[in-house]
């Protein structure tokens, strides 16, 4: 892609951010607001908001400029890669891992991880989480998956936007959750109390979790879990939110002697490769520590 180029546009009512992403599928949405916010893409030589109403004949400028430079440093943390193409990385992540860096935790994350092995990563405008397509929580276990060129981050996040990616989680919780199977529907924001924690809003973001009971243990539940969007802490709040806490979730759910962390693990993930389309699905049994809790709570 060019780093700078004009072009006229030819349809009416389509927003600025969209209208760039339909054209540039190379750039993600993301990317896309970012460079509009930073004033790299103007209409009709002025400034614009992305959330602008394109109208045939507004003239586009776009100005993409070099990378940021990253200041990651690359740790050297053992990571259980299950599946590795030219495109992605399929990764069984352990708990107590956080995803990307963040503010007070710049390094030993799965991103520094990544790194040492792996160190040209594509950012979708992010310097902070190169190669992230999704995230897991710090004490979620399971399958996460990361790219390796831009080409295939867009095309992995479109995947995850059209919601054609299939994520499985198993999940116990404390109680018998009736009826078997059934969806969550509730909006979820920040907390108005708490802003460090999420919670079912009023004015939140439309969220949707399928379950499905899988057995009754002691007096839990072990359930599949689908989230058909991926909000911050879905799983966790919906099932509190229904009066379902998770065990071991000492945020939103119930403490448990028997763990130190939530009893929440990506346990099936399905997707289209960005090479040639294929459908492939991988699986990750659950880890040592949650099998023991299965075993003592039964």
């Amino acid at each position: 892609m060019k780093n700078a180029f004009n072009l006229i546009v030819n349809s009416n009512g389509l927003r600025l951010d969209k209208y760039i992403g339909e054209k540039y599928p190379e750039l993600s949405r993301t990317h896309a607001k970012k460079l509009i916010e930073e004033g790299h893409i103007t209409v009709n030589t002025k400034s614009a908001k992305a959330s602008l109403k394109l109208k045939s004949g507004d003239r586009l400028s776009i100005s993409i400029p070099p990378p940021e430079p990253s200041h990651l440093t690359a740790n050297d943390i053992p990571l259980k890669i299950i599946y590795e193409d030219s495109d992605l990385l399929v990764i069984d992540k352990p708990s107590n891992l956080t995803v990307h860096p963040a503010p007070g935790n710049p390094g030993h994350t799965l991103v520094n991880a990544i790194l040492a092995r792996f160190p040209n990563l594509p950012n979708g405008g992010d310097v902070i989480r190169p190669g992230i397509v999704h995230r897991l929580d710090k004490n979620t276990s399971g399958l996460i998956l990361i790219a390796k060129n831009r080409e295939a981050l867009n095309n992995l996040s479109n995947q995850f936007k059209k919601r054609l990616v299939i994520k499985t989680y198993l999940v116990m919780v404390k109680g018998h959750l009736s009826p078997y199977r059934g969806f969550i529907e509730a909006p979820i924001g920040r907390n108005p109390y708490n802003r460090k924690r999420m919670a079912v809003v009023e004015n939140g973001r439309d969220a949707r979790t399928e379950y499905h009971v899988l057995k009754y243990i002691g007096d839990c539940s072990l359930l599949e879990v689908k989230p058909e969007t991926g909000r911050t802490h879905q799983i966790r709040v919906h099932l509190s939110a229904i009066g379902y806490p998770v065990v071991g979730d000492t945020t939103y759910g119930v403490k448990s002697p028997f763990l130190s962390r939530q009893f929440v693990h990506a346990h099936r993930l399905g997707f289209k490769l960005p090479s040639n389309g294929r459908f492939i699905e991988f699986t990750s049994e659950l880890p040592s520590d949650l099998e023991q809790a299965l075993r003592v709570i039964a």
